[in-house]
Order: C-alpha cells, then structure tokens, then sequence
C-alpha cells in the first residue's frame, strides 16, 4: 500500500501558512535535502486548487529559465498531480489532472495503488486537514521553524478528538529548524494524576 504523507513548514505555533518573511531565511542546503528526500519518496503530488496554481505558475518557468532549481522544477513537472477543486480546470502545466469523484474515496485509491511509491501532499493545508480526519495521513513530515508566526491558518483545526501521533524521526538544523516525522498512533491508556503522582521530581 502506498503511503500518504503531508510535509509542511510550519511554525512553532503551528501556523502552517508560510510567510516568506518568516519562511526563507531559515532555507538552507539541510532543508533543501529535506524537502528533496520527501519528494523523491513518492511519485503522486496531492494538491489542493490554491497550491496547484501558486506552484504552476512558478516552477514552469523556472524549469524553462534553467536556473540553479531547474532540476527540481523539472522533476515536479514530469511526476503526476492529481489537483483536488470543485471546480473544472484546465491545465497548462503537464502531467496534471483533475482529482475524480469524493476526495477520501480517491485517496483510497491512490493508497491501494501497489505500483506506487507514494502520495504526498505538499502544503494543501485543507487537503491535509480532510485526511487526518478520515484517518488517510501515514505521515506528517514537518519542518518546525524556531519562529512563532502569530498569525496565518494553523495545522490542526479545532475539533472534539484529540490526534495521536508517535514520533518516527527528528533531526535539528544548525538554524534552529526541526525536522520532525510523526506517524498517527492509538491513544495511550488513560491516566490521571493518582497514576503518576510517583514520578513527580523527589516521589519515593
């Protein structure tokens, strides 16, 4: 089965709406291979309408420039992109299709697809929130910026059940930027503090 997985940057309090300001002077070669090392595990891109049409109207161009992120350009433009909107669309950038039907029931699809080496969603942040629901997401990759943005649409919407993740990675850039891979998990067993009163600092 084929993995989906979300990588976003995101800050320390998880607003995952990037501000260039906040954003691009903590980009550097490690974050680079970061984001190079997520995109190479997967060959589907999953990408809401507004992140389909910020990256198409910038990385073609790029690619056609041939500059020093042409190569990258290119690999995103030869790898499927499966866009999710409620609208039709045409589209100019190649290898780009409109996602068929009911968002989770395509989503199934794309995970039972056992040529693929994976989905990932790239920003998409309504696309992102949609599955972690539906319990679709395998992974959240996250590159935890050391700023508090204080404003911009957060990760993890308000809702009444609590989202358990295991911890299956970490590594932390000499910017301060913290890679953190989370997989969703089971809740723990319940307890209060009568279950661990004895582990409060000098409990016999």
């Amino acid at each position: 089965m084929a993995k989906v997985i979300s990588t976003l940057f995101i800050s320390a309090d998880g607003v995952a709406e990037i501000d260039p300001d906040w954003h691009f002077p903590y980009f550097d070669e490690n974050m680079g291979r970061a984001v190079g090392e997520d995109y190479d595990s997967a060959d589907v891109l999953l990408i809401g309408r507004e992140t389909y049409d910020s990256f198409a109207g910038a990385w073609p161009d790029r690619e056609a420039a041939g500059g020093d992120d042409a190569t990258f350009a290119k690999q995103l433009g030869d790898t499927r992109k499966v866009v999710v909107s409620r609208q039709p669309l045409e589209f100019s950038w190649r290898n780009s299709e409109l996602i068929q039907g009911d968002l989770l029931d395509a989503v199934t699809a794309l995970r039972a697809d056992a040529g693929s080496r994976g989905v990932l969603i790239p920003g998409s942040i309504s696309v992102v929130q949609q599955l972690l629901a539906a319990g679709l997401v395998d992974e959240l990759r996250l590159l935890v910026h050391p700023v508090a943005a204080r404003k911009g649409r957060k990760l993890f919407d308000d809702g009444d059940t609590p989202y358990h993740l295991r911890v299956t990675a970490t590594e932390v850039f000499p910017t301060g930027v913290i890679r953190v891979i989370y997989s969703p998990t089971a809740a723990p067993a319940k307890a209060g503090y009568a279950d661990v009163k004895d582990q409060v600092p000098g409990a016999n």
